[in-house]
């Protein structure tokens, strides 16, 4: 199942693609047909699902009569625009991301022996062709980082790892823009990484019935047209049942939380010299079975 938030006929509403992705049906059309309440937003659909839903919605979505709009006629936005918290990030947590940037962020430049985690702050999270801002005034080292995104599903804490993918809703893809000066020049993450329009999400909101677990998904990272990353989430330093499960260790993980799981080599950062995004570029990040993130640089 992918799902989508999207701005129809000056209206902000969710639904569900049909198998084709050409037409995306609004959920309320299908929550009419289920005679049951339609959820406000994405995440107050994430906190009222479960298995008996997603059957009901998969054999009703074939139904003829339920309106399908056109892709092409909606403005695809993140799918869930404002989080509830601030997101979730790992640093360095690919092996070749790691020997890419030594010494350049932080003096720090061996292998992390515990994950890395910061704080992203996104209000709102952008969606599929927004513009990124260039924030010119306070910097011109403007980066990209294509992440998985990992959407969480039910609330927990002290998740052991053979139960992550229970706690886990599903997955989408992320652009970690990273105004690199600033996250030199402040010696920590959150202001470089949380500038306005910092954080690309989207297309879709792909359910983790469609993804195998555990999770190895091409990822890849193209500029102008020009591929910068590419790898797989196989090669995660710290895969995804350690990390949901380390990060829930005392902290009490939510429905619609965000966790980032960072980015492969070939940033912007790691070309001799930077190859830091200017105004106009396009930025494309594609993730397997989940789909192509595309924005552009105001």
């Amino acid at each position: 199942m992918y799902l989508a938030t999207f701005n129809y006929n000056d209206s902000q509403k969710i639904g569900v693609l049909t198998k084709e992705k050409s037409f995306i049906i609004p959920m309320d059309e299908i929550f009419k047909k289920l005679k049951r309440n339609t959820p406000k937003n994405m995440t107050d659909f994430i906190e009222n699902f479960d298995d008996n839903l997603l059957k009901e919605i998969s054999s009703i979505i074939e139904n003829k009569d339920l309106l399908k709009i056109s892709i092409n006629d909606v403005d695809i936005k993140a799918p869930i625009p404002y989080p509830k918290k601030n997101i979730i990030c790992l640093g360095k947590n690919y092996l070749d991301h790691v020997e890419e940037i030594k010494g350049l962020t932080t003096k720090e430049t061996s292998i992390p022996k515990l994950p890395i985690y910061f704080s992203k702050i996104a209000n709102p999270c952008i969606g599929q062709y927004d513009l990124i801002r260039n924030h010119s005034n306070i910097t011109n080292h403007i980066d990209y980082e294509v992440e998985l995104a990992i959407i969480i599903g039910k609330k927990g804490s002290n998740i052991k790892r053979s139960e992550v993918k229970d706690y886990i809703f599903g997955f989408s893809i992320a652009n970690d823009i990273t105004a690199r000066n600033l996250q030199k020049e402040h010696i920590q993450w959150l202001r470089g990484k949380s500038l306005d329009t910092f954080c690309p999400m989207g297309p879709y909101l792909v359910h983790k019935s469609v993804i195998p677990f555990p999770v190895e998904l091409n990822i890849e990272c193209k500029v102008n047209g020009e591929i910068r990353q590419s790898s797989n989430t196989k090669n995660m330093i710290f895969n995804i049942p350690y990390i949901v499960s380390d990060i829930s260790k005392g902290i009490t993980l939510e429905p619609g939380d965000i966790i980032l799981t960072g980015t492969p080599s070939g940033v912007g950062l790691g070309f001799k010299p930077p190859k830091y995004l200017k105004s106009g570029d396009t930025v494309e990040c594609n993730i397997e079975k989940i789909g192509t993130l595309v924005n552009k640089v105001k």
